[in-house]
């Protein structure tokens, strides 16, 4: 996998489904750092937009079973140089080791705090999920220079909504995740016209680090966590209305 064809794939892609992206406030995407980009999730063409907004390949974190699928495996680590997490007793270790080693290389680290659940479960487009804080709790203990974690917020404009699969198929795959052990389909949410609105960074601080790593380490994770959340909230409701 070259380094570009990650950001080619996601062009040919959105090209192919004749998506239209409207992007704002491009001036505050950080230059030359390391940036951990965070953003709402409701399709699986989030990774592809997200790359092609930022005119960067960025190396995602995706859930395990995508790593299990055939055809998908290949996608998704082959064309998309995202890392599937390991299975639910290794996850957040990987996590953090993978991510940390992308982002001293300053390569661009994707992340969907909302998880899995608003993939399986269809919801409206300026509808936006409690946030897991792993990836804040990443930005503070990584050993990574000047980090700047970019929210984002993909706003759907008009969309075409569908069933993809039987969600107990991926259970096969990945038996641990409880969402995939019930009835129904895995949605799917193609866009055909999207606003990407980005989001004023958060850079990680010495001050941040020592916060972390002393008695304030929850309340600092819980800052930087809503910092995310309420920017990417507010965004959302920009672009839907």
């Amino acid at each position: 996998m070259s380094l570009n064809s990650p950001l080619d794939f996601s062009r040919q892609f959105l090209a192919a489904f004749s998506t239209q992206m409207f992007r704002y406030y491009e001036d505050r995407i950080p230059q030359d750092t390391s940036l951990l980009v965070v953003s709402n999730h409701r399709s699986f063409m989030d990774a592809l937009v997200l790359m092609a907004a930022l005119s960067n390949p960025i190396r995602f974190a995706c859930h395990h079973y995508m790593g299990q699928v055939p055809i998908m495996r290949e996608i998704v680590t082959g064309q998309l140089g995202c890392f599937p997490l390991e299975e639910t007793q290794n996850r957040q270790q990987n996590f953090f080791m993978q991510s940390q080693r992308l982002l001293q290389s300053k390569q661009l680290v994707g992340v969907f705090p909302e998880g899995t659940e608003p993939m399986v479960k269809f919801t409206q487009p300026n509808q936006l999920g409690e946030f897991q804080r792993g990836f804040a709790h990443l930005a503070l203990k990584a050993d990574v220079q000047d980090l700047a974690i970019l929210p984002i917020a993909i706003a759907s404009l008009e969309e075409i909504n569908t069933n993809g699969f039987p969600l107990r198929v991926l259970s096969l795959f990945d038996p641990s995740e409880p969402l995939f052990n019930q009835s129904g389909w895995h949605p799917l949410v193609i866009y055909r016209r999207i606003a990407v609105l980005i989001g004023r960074p958060y850079w990680i601080t010495p001050q941040h680090q020592k916060k972390y790593h002393g008695k304030q380490a929850k309340t600092v994770v819980a800052e930087l966590t809503e910092h995310c959340h309420s920017e990417i909230a507010n965004l959302l409701h920009q672009g839907c209305y």
